[in-house]
């Protein structure tokens, strides 16, 4: 994907998982990179559990207002938050989301139902000209934190290049604006993503 053209993601996932320091993360980065970036409102609880949502847009957006219908990438860090968001992603848009399910309250209650994997990415399939679930709850497991599964996300959109920001960028970004102490986990995440893709 060239640099000047624009794109609009949405990011959803539950408290806990770290949606929002995915989001920074490859803001910083795109703006590292030389992208025009705008962030859009977040919504949702910070405690453990509660519905996150966030929205990026790139290349040169004035208001950072997304509508239902506008996303041109929907990354979902949760399978049935993905779901939940797929009325924000245009006709044709493009997908990435965590297969591995985190159930929310209400399910664990008895109170609400929680879809099958089979069920959840039909729908999406509804909606979305490319869909691509992938285990990153495991994948961030194995990088050393579970918490690295949300750059297993965004390293396999950009491994994909439907992110016009390259893998080695993008560790570029995981070296300059996070922890030291999570450089190690976060790159080997990056690599599986990329190894998982291939395979």
């Amino acid at each position: 994907m060239s640099q000047d053209k624009r794109l609009r993601i949405f990011f959803t996932g539950v408290g806990g998982q770290g949606t929002l320091t995915a989001t920074n993360l490859l803001a910083r980065t795109a703006l590292m990179c030389g992208l025009e970036v705008v962030a859009g409102e977040v919504h949702g609880m910070a405690q453990r559990g509660g519905v996150v949502e966030s929205v990026l847009l790139l290349g040169g957006w004035k208001s950072p207002k997304l509508d239902h219908g506008e996303a041109d990438l929907l990354l979902g860090f949760e399978p049935l938050e993905t779901l939940r968001a797929v009325p924000y992603l245009r006709q044709g848009g493009i997908v990435f989301s965590n297969s591995d399910m985190l159930p929310p309250l209400s399910v664990s209650l008895g109170v609400s139902h929680y879809p099958d994997l089979d069920s959840i990415k039909s729908e999406v399939q509804k909606v979305a000209s490319q869909c691509t679930f992938l285990p990153c709850r495991e994948l961030g497991t194995k990088a050393g934190s579970v918490q690295s599964g949300n750059t297993v996300l965004l390293a396999a959109a950009c491994a994909n290049g439907v992110l016009p920001i390259s893998l080695e960028m993008l560790a570029k970004g995981i070296t300059t604006f996070l922890p030291e102490k999570l450089h190690a986990s976060n790159l080997e995440a990056l690599r599986l993503a990329e190894a998982y893709l291939k395979a």
